[in-house]
């Protein structure tokens, strides 16, 4: 009996669950039995951390946000924080322990769900230590250059658009502009999808750098229409013109100072408090985004996925990625899936249509 090996990686998305129970019913079918790894890959870390996973079990997940396997963006084997006896945090490299436990359990193939991060650990078990990966997408931020589309992304864009649709009302009552940070790293997907939909006057997205004052001439022209309230939406990795630093920076376990996005919203309700003179407001979904229910949208496509995975791995069609390619799932070299992020097109329809409505980009 074949025996497959599936974890979750990185950032929760809606729709992951939906994954799970597709791999699970369809390895079911071909006679195979499936087991999860807790928290990325603690579960072929430890053993015991590894979950049976049956029909009868995942029966009732799929319209469940999150993932029951749990996640974790802390979790690559290539460079694990491990304390020790001191109690201080070294960096060690346990992917030979997580091959030896997938050999001992007699897995013949590892379904890695996740982004791009996760999909870069995958692909490199596949070519350092020959484990039989098989990708599949997952990222709220729609960035992985080879897939038409992410489960997550629909559900995160209907979150954002639905929380526009709710400020608009209290921005009225009050003139009051209101500044909304959405998530999406260095992508602007969502912020352009939410903004769009939910009829923003600003988007200011990573692709296009803003200047500042003219998203402000942009709030004061709405007086002279009588409209004298506005909504800004911000993208996470948003820059103004000139701001080439970020504003916030950490540590990470190797000590290595890295990026940490958030913040951009405040700055731009700050800046345009003083050049404006209006009540600004800023207000930060955050992980509002990542929960919930997924739609139905999401849920179909994250069932497609899975159920693709588990014919690639029928097939042996090893280190590759399922991939959207409307209307079809295609195989994609995990090489060529990690290679780039998906950016908006500066000259797509969707901003040329947002432009055509009267939404300011800063530019």
């Amino acid at each position: 009996m074949k025996k497959i090996v599936i974890s979750t990686g990185g950032g929760d998305a809606p729709g992951l669950n939906a994954v799970i129970y597709a791999v699970v019913k369809s390895a079911y079918r071909r006679g195979w039995e499936i087991y999860g790894s807790k928290s990325g890959y603690k579960g072929l870390l430890d053993p015991e951390e590894l979950i049976r996973l049956t029909p009868e079990k995942i029966e009732d997940i799929m319209p469940l946000g999150g993932t029951i396997l749990g996640s974790t963006n802390k979790g690559n084997p290539f460079a694990m924080p491990v304390e020790n006896l001191a109690g201080e945090v070294q960096i060690r490299d346990l992917s030979d322990r997580v091959m030896q436990n997938f050999k001992r359990m007699g897995f013949f193939c590892h379904i890695a769900v996740g982004g791009d991060g996760s999909l870069e650990i995958a692909h490199r078990f596949a070519v350092e230590k020959d484990m039989p990966v098989i990708g599949v997408p997952k990222t709220i931020d729609n960035d992985l250059q080879a897939t038409q589309r992410t489960f997550g992304f629909d559900t995160a864009v209907s979150t954002a658009t639905e929380a526009l649709d709710k400020l608009h009302s209290t921005a009225k009552s009050h003139d009051r502009v209101m500044v909304v940070e959405v998530m999406g790293r260095d992508s602007g997907w969502i912020a352009l999808n939410s903004g769009i939909s939910g009829g923003a006057d600003a988007i200011l997205i990573p692709e296009i750098p803003f200047d500042i004052e003219k998203v402000c001439d942009k709030l004061n022209d709405n007086d002279l229409h009588e409209k004298h309230y506005g909504i800004v939406v911000v993208a996470e990795g948003a820059k103004a013109k000139g701001m080439n630093e970020a504003l916030h920076k950490e540590k990470n376990e190797a000590g290595r100072q890295e990026v940490l996005l958030g913040g951009i919203g405040e700055w731009v309700a700050k800046q345009i408090k003083g050049c404006t003179g209006k009540d600004t407001r800023s207000l930060v979904l955050g992980h509002l985004q990542r929960g919930g229910s997924p739609t139905t949208f999401d849920r179909l496509l994250a069932l497609r996925f899975g159920g693709a995975a588990v014919r690639m791995a029928e097939q042996e069609n090893f280190d590759h990625m399922v991939a959207l390619s409307t209307p079809d799932m295609v195989p994609v070299p995990l090489a060529e899936a990690i290679k780039a992020r998906k950016k908006v097109p500066v000259d797509s329809d969707k901003l040329m249509t947002a432009r055509e409505i009267g939404i300011c980009f800063g530019d």
